[in-house]
């Protein structure tokens, strides 16, 4: 475990797995909507949201998937790891006062570039709402030497 209580990667075996939960409330659509930009009548507007097949708003799909990212963050690999891909997709709808329960699964390790691949599922009441797979950056409890690469785009380190 790394001083934040994060794994580190020499910590970490396939099969490992975590969940983070979280329900979606009015306040997530509106705080998501503005600190976003996306402002789709399906999230925010409850007049044209019961005229669509959904027959109401549904949470942002991004929004929802914020829940794996938690899951990283917070328990799996934990902090200190850093996103380097996620894919998505996106099977069913979230509505607000569901809770969104995100599971992380160590699918893959590379232990000396500190890679990371995870399974990630989100479920509302047992159904899957989101899946995908994630690629992170761990810590690791081994000494590091940091080359500055950046120097190549003209950035001084």
């Amino acid at each position: 475990m790394n001083q934040l209580n994060g794994y580190d990667v020499e910590d970490l075996r396939v099969g490992m797995s975590a969940s983070f939960s979280k329900t979606i409330t009015e306040a997530d659509l509106v705080l998501f909507a503005g600190v976003s930009g996306d402002n789709n009548a399906m999230n925010v507007n409850e007049e044209f949201a019961a005229a669509t097949p959904f027959g109401g708003r549904i949470a942002h799909g991004m929004l929802t998937a914020s829940v794996i990212s938690a899951a990283i963050a917070n328990k799996m690999p934990g902090p200190g790891t850093i996103y380097l891909g996620q894919n998505l997709r996106f099977r069913a709808p979230v509505r607000p006062g569901e809770t969104v329960h995100a599971t992380v699964t160590v699918t893959e390790i590379v232990v000396d570039r500190r890679r990371v691949t995870l399974s990630t599922i989100c479920r509302v009441g047992g159904k899957v709402v989101v899946e995908g797979d994630a690629l992170v950056m761990t810590t690791t409890s081994q000494s590091v030497e940091v080359v500055p690469q950046c120097k190549q785009v003209g950035v001084v380190v």
